[in-house]
């Protein structure tokens, strides 16, 4: 009975320490997080033509697909 009573305390005991340190560390990131400014997202360009010839290319392969799977 004394030794399941050690193991259960040594148990409870591991689950405290490891719950704490994970809050520990949860703070330590928050406050990380807080003290970097946010970075500015890079801004590409909504109609490139680049991106429209992609697009287009990935628009027609599929069409390709679906006519090929439909014979």
């Amino acid at each position: 009975m004394e030794n399941k009573e050690k193991k259960i305390a040594a148990i409870s005991a591991g689950l405290a320490y490891y719950l704490q340190e994970e809050q520990e560390s949860l703070q330590v990131l928050q406050q990380a997080e807080a003290q970097t400014p946010p970075q500015p997202r890079p801004v590409f360009p909504g109609n490139s033509p680049w991106a429209m010839a992609g697009r287009q290319a990935i628009m027609e392969r599929r069409l390709q697909w679906q006519l090929r799977l439909a014979r």
